[in-house]
């Protein structure tokens, strides 16, 4: 028997490994594209919504729908003035019911004391009077204008009523063309505030004079050289001061004012 021996071929078999290489190839593509498939799979069903319900349709009708017409627009209509009963007037803030009786009486005052001659005042006055009272009487040429009038006190008559005060100050014409300024008056008016929230005069006004004004106590004294001297520079005639208690000086200076009166002014210095 001859021994073993060691093939030996001519040339290499390329076709075997060739063709053995070429599977393996072909493995690797196949596995490599179901991986691919597998993940564009799943990133699609992730990013599809996620189904509601069903829902539910309405129970078909045999029935005949009849037509109907439009139903027209009508406009809102506003009632005014808007009634409110004694009971709300008192759960509406007493302060603002107050300052509303001063304004109203601060023009009451305006209005009564005021003399132009003119229909329209005299009709204006007239609304505001009670019922029953006459207008004032001017004679002949007679003008008068209101310099001021501002409420100085509102005090509870009643439920619903106030008394308020008023300052009015009036100019009077005289012969010569002319007009003189009055003393100032104090007059009283009884103003009330109704359940459609209007407000009215309930009587004509007391009118009385003023009490005199009392000056207040200021000391004044001489300032020094110096702080006299810039300010009678810079300002005008010093008549004396007092010094503050964080070392500046209250100094009253005569100045001269745009309309040409020369008047007491208090300057603080420095």
């Amino acid at each position: 028997m001859e021994p073993d021996r060691d093939e030996v071929y001519e040339r290499i078999p390329w076709e075997t490994l060739e063709r053995k290489s070429n599977d393996r190839q072909w493995l690797v593509y196949a596995l490599a594209g179901a991986v691919t498939l597998g993940a564009l799979a799943y990133s699609f069903m992730k990013n599809q919504p996620v189904p509601g319900p069903p829902a539910s349709e309405p129970p078909a009708s045999t029935a005949p729908v009849a037509a109907t017409a439009p139903t027209p627009l009508t406009p809102s209509t506003l009632v005014s003035p808007i009634v409110m009963a004694e009971a709300d007037l008192f759960a509406v803030d007493p302060e603002r019911l107050a300052d509303q009786a001063a304004a109203y009486a601060e023009w009451f005052v305006i209005e009564y004391f005021s003399v132009d001659g003119s229909e329209e005042s005299a009709t204006v006055l007239s609304s505001m009077l009670p019922q029953g009272v006459p207008l004032p009487e001017a004679p002949e040429g007679t003008q008068v204008f209101v310099d001021w009038a501002r409420a100085q006190s509102v005090v509870h008559s009643g439920p619903t009523s106030f008394d308020v005060e008023v300052l009015v100050r009036s100019l009077v014409s005289s012969p010569d063309g002319g007009f003189t300024r009055l003393a100032p008056r104090v007059a009283t008016v009884s103003v009330g505030v109704g359940e459609d929230g209007g407000v009215s005069v309930l009587a004509p006004p007391v009118v009385a004079a003023m009490p005199a004004a009392t000056s207040a106590p200021m000391v004044l004294s001489p300032l020094p050289d110096d702080v006299r001297f810039q300010l009678e520079e810079s300002h005008g005639q010093v008549v004396g001061g007092a010094q503050l208690e964080d070392g500046r000086w209250q100094v009253v200076v005569m100045i001269a004012g745009s309309d040409g009166v020369t008047r007491p002014v208090t300057v603080l210095f420095p």
